[in-house]
């Protein structure tokens, strides 16, 4: 007699019996969901799995599509895979890296060639990637010893070999299509099939892996030059090479070899020098701005930036005072609601621009103004005598995830205006095809400051996390290129402390 298994289907929202051992892929064709876009894996007991996931016990079940945040990283992670392969198929002596996201897709870069990566050379790749998905090629996941592992490895892909060490295991989990292996840390699609939309083109000296549309998968993500972030990127990037700590791996060498102290310093001594040039061109301009805007996403560290630049122009003798936009927040009863009903705090609307222009227009005609303050406690804005009028030597710090929005400020002269993005933009990765995404780095931040600083819950954080992005998508990303400078506010070793 043949054992049954019940689980809960929460598309469905029903209890259903399937044999032990039935996969989630045949769970998906048995009860025939329909979801707005191609599933390509599941939540499996809030853990992502992949479609060959092995039921054998229990268990609460969500199918996800690619237009879920869980799902495309799943797609993409399989896009990478072939990408990895096709590149190990024609250039066998070299790897892919994946640098990092901009542009609406993946800065790649090609190891270990002879020459520069030429047009002729991405057009062969990307045909290389069409055969392998026309193959609709299975992919398969494999359990070995680790030591097996790291010598399937070991004439491959250094990166592979460091991240095995760092993580200590005595067995290692890897990807295999046909004879080509990989790892990756998260679940991949069950074959190369499964990927319909994807492009390559060369992009700043390397590849620009380009992806589907978060919100209309059907469709690639639309190009947005982005020139100066690259830039960002490339510096750190560049430098975490020069002190040999590109992965995890070579970060946990470096502190068990004793260098933990030396990196720590050198890191913040880089920001530091940063931060000390930005304050001088600041000073060192004929006409010397009175204000300063310091605009990016949620928790990349603008408040603290803003702290360290205000030290740096008292240094250079100017009289420096920092204005949070948060304090503009309108009451949270007349905040914008989203599509769900929610509040949305990243909404432009949910600022008072016309007090917000007023009184910096006033402090640009020389009156003096009191600046609201916003309690998060409350949702209310309140006044407390704090009042200010701008002196000869006297420059605005004012920081906000507005501040770059041509919108926010519209009547301030160009000059009277420098304005800063800041990101926190992890250079580090798990390996050469593991990185590490900035978002994540900004969630963990963000589940910090809410919980010490506006007395909400890590779950209420992460459960508007969805919101936030969109957000930063909306009203945050199109302008960052509109900066005067770029600051970096990660840190190497963020993500170990």
């Amino acid at each position: 007699m043949n054992k049954t298994i019940t689980i809960y289907c929460k598309n469905t929202r029903s209890y259903h019996d399937f044999p032990v051992g039935v996969s989630l892929l045949d769970i998906y064709k048995e009860l025939d969901i329909k979801l707005p876009y191609p599933v390509v894996c599941a939540r499996v007991n809030y853990k992502s799995q992949g479609l060959n996931y092995l039921v054998y016990n229990p268990k609460d079940i969500d199918f996800i599509d690619e237009s879920k945040p869980a799902g495309m990283r799943c797609y993409i992670r399989t896009l990478t895979m072939v990408l990895a392969k096709a590149v190990n198929s024609l250039y066998p002596q070299s790897d892919v890296r994946i640098d990092h996201p901009v542009c609406n897709g993946y800065q790649c870069s090609l190891t270990n060639l002879d020459g520069p990566v030429t047009p002729d050379m991405v057009r062969q790749i990307k045909q290389q990637m069409d055969k392998i998905v026309a193959a609709d090629e299975p992919i398969q996941v494999v359990e070995k010893h680790s030591k097996l592992v790291k010598q399937l490895f070991a004439d491959r892909d250094d990166s592979k070999d460091a991240l095995i060490d760092a993580m200590s295991e005595p067995y290692f989990r890897f990807y295999q299509m046909g004879d080509y292996i990989d790892y990756y840390d998260g679940v991949l699609m069950p074959s190369t099939g499964y990927l319909d939309v994807y492009d390559l083109i060369p992009y700043n000296g390397g590849v620009l892996m380009q992806v589907p549309d978060q919100y209309v998968p059907k469709q690639l993500a639309g190009f947005v030059e982005q020139l100066k972030i690259c830039e960002v990127f490339k510096d750190f990037v560049d430098w975490s090479r020069l002190v040999h700590v590109g992965n995890v791996g070579e970060l946990n060498k470096a502190c068990r070899s004793g260098r933990t102290a030396d990196l720590i310093k050198v890191s913040e001594a880089i920001q530091e020098k940063k931060i000390i040039q930005i304050a001088d061109t600041i000073c060192g301009k004929e006409h010397r701005p009175r204000f300063v805007l310091v605009s990016g996403p949620s928790s990349s560290g603008k408040t603290t930036f803003s702290k360290r630049l205000q030290v740096h122009l008292m240094v250079n003798g100017l009289d420096p005072l920092i204005i949070s936009m948060d304090n503009y927040f309108v009451n949270r009863v007349d905040s914008p609601r989203d599509e769900n009903g929610d509040y949305d705090f990243e909404d432009i609307r949910a600022l008072d621009l016309g007090l917000l222009q007023q009184q910096v227009n006033d402090l640009l005609n020389g009156k003096e103004v009191e600046l609201p303050s916003y309690s998060f406690e409350k949702g209310e804005r309140e006044y407390r005598g704090n009042k200010l009028q701008l002196k000869p030597n006297s420059i605005i710090i004012m920081e906000g995830i507005h501040a770059l929005n041509p919108q926010t400020l519209p009547d301030i002269p160009r000059h009277e205006a420098f304005r800063i993005y800041v990101s926190a933009l992890t250079t580090i990765s798990l390996d050469n095809h593991n990185w590490i995404p900035t978002t994540d780095t900004r969630l963990l931040r963000r589940i910090v400051r809410d919980y010490r600083y506006r007395h909400y819950s890590a779950h209420e954080t992460i459960q508007r996390a969805p919101s936030v992005r969109r957000g930063e998508e909306k009203w945050i990303f199109p302008y960052q290129e509109n900066a005067d400078v770029m600051f970096n506010s990660a840190l190497l070793f963020e993500l170990a402390v």
